[in-house]
């Protein structure tokens, strides 16, 4: 292409720049790094790219994988939108501010975050934007422009769409850089259990330099117990009236009311935020006395009072197709929140951060190809994903409410060909390590996992022990969190992703154990 000042540059499609990337990706390729067959590979292919509609799962898998975790996650974008399966009923659903009742927007989350209340020079101090710049204020500058201009409400910065990656926040709190962490608070959460590196975790916990830590919880967690204030806070399922989106991610609002009175001195956690603004001046940014006052005005919005709401239960404004819909003020289609109105298969944000706007595959920082000299002492690949599902998180650990006498202990997932070299039968208490460390869990035999592949269970405590150091309810003794890796320089560039699964590690019996003995 030629252009205005003589100068000729060689251009290329979005479409064609995808063709130039994937074509060294075979099945033959991606057989090797996955150990799945590649006939798998291309059946699995075929049955997607033919299929209507389909639709990928979503789970936390991805997430987990280190720095490969942004490109798959463009990796399953870019498919939704090339086969036709985004936003369709039956495929993969998008969500959009709502509901919308009679013409009026409910006020979700993001009406009340108060973005523009933060000067430039407090934004620029987000850990790890640099390193990492998706979660946080970069990307939130180039898109939330777009958001707005699209759906008329800002864009959510809430919960796990904005967040410093978790392993800065442990080295800053240690190290002083790249400023002094001097309080924390703690809310609905157990990073001694659910975030990576334990022991570092731990040691950031118990540093001086960590002058002040406020913990709201239910429980008297591992991270309760080394807090200055633990806080009793009301369970928003039964104590407390609620009104709520999901963190601003869905079109739809639940509502209901409080079913049993709270509990001791359990306090909603709006009184404490309430008060704490009020103290630091910023008072008339809450100026509802409760959060059931809270839930009126939001209400308000969409004309339904809360007893109306709460007989609805969910107030949802169906979606399907919305960027086609037509723009009565243009007279053209909505399009989606970007740039050009369109799904982007090529990644112009991406590109404005510095990142590579197309997927590209690197060999996970701990294999058997990237580190084969370690993978001769640690010869399996360690996933963490292992779950009983009603046991949430850390959640239900407890003795006595039903979920735990259901699962007791710990499982690692092994498979029977590699128990039987190892000397491990099913139920047998065993090892799993490590180079960052090593804990222990009961065999689970089965034909589903691959033989070089163990799968233990993650997030693993014992409330029955004791609170107290060095116990703090056994959480050095099965937590998963103290095999994975969270090094900075293994993080996913654009996220801030650190490693849960796909780790090297060992597997060996645990000789004159019997339970938490």
């Amino acid at each position: 292409m030629k252009l205005a000042d003589g100068r000729e540059v060689e251009c290329k499609t979005a479409w064609q720049m995808i063709i130039d990337r994937v074509e060294p990706c075979t099945p033959d390729w991606a057989e090797k790094i996955t150990w799945v067959p590649k006939e798998k590979i291309i059946e699995s292919a075929r049955m997607y790219g033919s299929i209507k509609p389909a639709c990928i799962y979503r789970g936390v898998a991805l997430d987990q994988i280190g720095w490969n975790s942004t490109d798959a996650e463009l990796c399953k974008t870019m498919l939704r939108a090339i086969t036709g399966n985004l936003d369709i009923i039956g495929g993969d659903h998008m969500t959009y501010p709502g509901p919308v009742v009679n013409g009026k927007q409910f006020i979700r989350d993001s009406h009340l975050q108060l973005e523009d209340k933060l000067p430039p020079e407090m934004k620029r101090k987000q850990l790890g934007i640099l390193e990492h710049p998706v979660q946080g204020w970069p990307q939130y500058d180039i898109t939330s422009k777009y958001y707005k201009e699209r759906y008329g409400v800002p864009q959510c910065m809430s919960g796990h769409m904005f967040q410093p990656p978790i392993p800065y926040l442990w080295r800053a709190i240690i190290t002083g850089k790249p400023y002094p962490i001097k309080g924390l608070i703690t809310y609905a959460g157990n990073p001694l259990v659910y975030a990576a590196n334990t022991k570092l975790v731990y040691k950031a916990l118990k540093h001086p330099g960590l002058e002040l830590h406020v913990v709201l919880e239910h429980w008297m967690t591992p991270t309760a117990q080394l807090a200055d204030y633990v806080l009793p806070m009301q369970s928003k399922m039964f104590e407390r009236p609620y009104c709520g989106t999901f963190e601003d991610f869905h079109s739809a609002v639940a509502v209901w009311e409080a079913a049993v009175k709270p509990l001791g001195e359990r306090k909603n956690e709006y009184d404490f935020f309430k008060g704490l603004a009020e103290r630091f001046g910023w008072g008339e940014y809450f100026p509802w006395k409760d959060y059931r006052e809270v839930i009126d005005y939001r209400l308000s919005s969409i004309g339904m009072t809360f007893e109306e709401a709460v007989k609805k239960c969910i107030i949802f404004t169906p979606t399907e197709k919305q960027y086609e819909q037509i723009n009565p003020k243009t007279g053209k289609p909505f399009g989606f929140a970007t740039v050009s109105k369109r799904a982007q298969i090529y990644n112009y944000t991406f590109e404005l951060l510095g990142l590579d706007p197309l997927p590209v595959y690197r060999e996970p920082f701990e294999s058997p190809i990237s580190k084969p000299t370690l993978a001769k002492e640690y010869p399996l690949i360690l996933t963490t994903g292992g779950r009983f599902r009603p046991q949430f998180h850390s959640e239900h650990r407890h003795w006595g409410y039903g979920m735990r006498e259901q699962h007791p202990w710990p499982l690692v997932e092994i498979h029977p060909e590699t128990a039987r070299e190892l000397g491990i039968a099913d139920g047998d208490w065993v090892w799993i390590e490590t180079p960052r460390g090593r804990i222990r869990q009961r065999a689970r035999l089965t034909t589903a996992i691959h033989p070089r592949v163990v799968n233990c269970e993650a997030s693993w405590w014992f409330p029955e022990m004791p609170g107290e150091e060095p116990y703090l309810h056994g959480v050095f003794i099965s937590n998963a969190n103290v095999l994975t890796l969270d090094e900075p320089e293994t993080l996913d560039r654009a996220c801030g992703n650190w490693t849960n699964r796909g780790l090297l590690c060992k597997v060996y019996k645990a000789t004159g154990i019997d339970a938490l003995g």
